[in-house]
């Protein structure tokens, strides 16, 4: 039997987070929250973590500041933040992915942690490091796999 992948779940509305909690650990997965930025700090560094999951708008510590800081860290681990498109503005945010809090559906978040905390392993059996013809120099905005986003990305 495999581990269960740990997700650490940040948000300072108790409700909210008793809720995403039950969820996880109902389809699979271990669950360790904190109620601001600080504690989360505390908790990343001493839990081998899979993936964070944070509320954007927290006092002390907004969830984007926790995420550079959590990056500075391990910034190998996939990182999601959930809130308000229209408050967390336009600029550039340090997570993996950002997602409009009041849009997506349980299942739809559910599979974007599934495909984000997926482990990274090498490339397939015989599959050559060649680049095919025609293909080398492409660039694109797109992580090559990545998935197309399902939820709502804020904004």
């Amino acid at each position: 039997m495999r581990p269960k992948k740990i997700i650490l779940c940040v948000d300072d509305n108790e409700q909210e987070l008793s809720v995403l909690k039950f969820m996880l650990a109902t389809n699979g997965y271990r669950v360790v929250s904190a109620n601001n930025g600080p504690e989360a700090i505390g908790i990343f560094a001493d839990t081998a973590v899979d993936l964070v999951l944070s509320d954007f708008a927290m006092p002390q510590m907004n969830g984007d500041q926790l995420v550079t800081r959590l990056k500075q860290i391990a910034s190998h681990v996939p990182m999601i933040l959930l809130g308000d498109p229209n408050k967390m503005g336009d600029h550039l945010h340090a997570a993996d992915a950002l997602l409009a809090k009041k849009n997506c559906s349980p299942q739809e978040l559910l599979e974007r942690i599934t495909v984000m905390s997926a482990r990274k392993r090498g490339p397939r059996k015989g599959a050559s490091g060649r680049v095919p013809a025609g293909v080398a120099g492409r660039s694109s905005t797109k992580r090559p796999g990545a998935p197309a986003p399902r939820c709502r990305p804020a904004a």
